[in-house]
């Protein structure tokens, strides 16, 4: 359940739309490259529970994947899961440009426009998941079904778990 002000445009959104969560916060290492297995391992969580976000590009347009940490994202999969046909990943300074975030800090919410979201299946798997809430060393722990509902998200396999 939410108990802390709200400190990130994420969780303004989260407040705003009423949704339950956890805050959770650990303390970033500024040298880690793999931003969401370090939120898992500091957390104690298993990597499948934790979702990176990551900004694609489906046939040049801009869209959101939610990915397990366990996992990588599946471009193909991706960009037929929004009916595209081809799909890339957006560049750090695009990503961070369009979102408002910085990298490793990516929300699916509060970003400076709303993308199209897509979610990998696994999101399901489990009775809440993390994913970032708007900086490094913040994450939210929701229902997965939360998550869906406030970014509309299509959930399909995108994800090939390692």
């Amino acid at each position: 359940m939410k108990t802390q002000t709200a400190s990130t445009t994420a969780l303004k959104v989260l407040n705003v739309k009423g949704v339950s969560y956890s805050l959770h916060e650990y303390v970033h290492d500024p040298a880690a490259r793999r931003y969401g297995t370090e939120a898992a391992d500091k957390l104690g969580v298993e990597y499948g529970r934790v979702f990176k976000t990551l900004m694609i590009l489906v046939d040049g347009q801009p869209t959101i994947a939610l990915v397990p940490v366990s996992g990588q994202l599946d471009l193909k999969a991706a960009a037929t899961a929004v009916g595209g046909r081809k799909a890339q990943l957006a560049g750090v300074a695009e990503t961070e440009r369009r979102t408002g975030f910085i990298t490793g800090g990516v929300s699916p919410f509060g970003q400076r426009r709303q993308h199209p979201v897509i979610a990998d299946k696994t999101i399901a798997d489990y009775p809440t998941v993390f994913v970032s809430a708007g900086k490094r060393g913040l994450q939210v722990e929701m229902q997965p079904e939360d998550i869906v509902s406030l970014t509309q998200a299509k959930v399909g396999r995108i994800a090939t778990l390692d």
